[in-house]
């Protein structure tokens, strides 16, 4: 998993981690600090450090495995893309081309209720 999505899923999942989980994925993720600049900075060491981030990546994983809530959010706004293009679109096309493009819009909207 790359940083976006470890930071994505910190987002959602943030508050379930410890303190000190916290602050690693903190410095690690969003302050690029290396796993020495954050072991020296929390006087820990750098093997404290790596468990820490495991520890916390592990349980943002498992999070998401179970409740999903990222992956609909992300299928939510990708739908919700398409619904606006699609209703963008409808302005000024004849009665044929308007029927197709809210076709399109009730596809998209179905998937947002499942």
């Amino acid at each position: 998993m790359d940083a976006l999505e470890m930071t994505l899923l910190y987002d959602y999942y943030g508050e379930l981690l410890t303190e000190r989980q916290r602050m690693c994925f903190d410095l690690y993720y969003n302050q690029d600090y290396s796993l020495s600049e954050i072991a020296q900075e929390l006087q820990v060491s750098r093997q404290g450090v790596y468990d820490n981030l495991s520890r916390a990546e592990a349980l943002l994983r498992n999070m998401e495995e179970k409740t999903g809530c990222v992956k609909r959010d992300l299928q939510s706004r990708k739908v919700m893309r398409t619904i606006v293009d699609a209703a963008k679109r409808l302005q000024g096309y004849d009665a044929q081309e308007v029927q197709a493009l809210a076709k399109t819009i009730l596809d998209a909207a179905a998937l947002l209720e499942e």
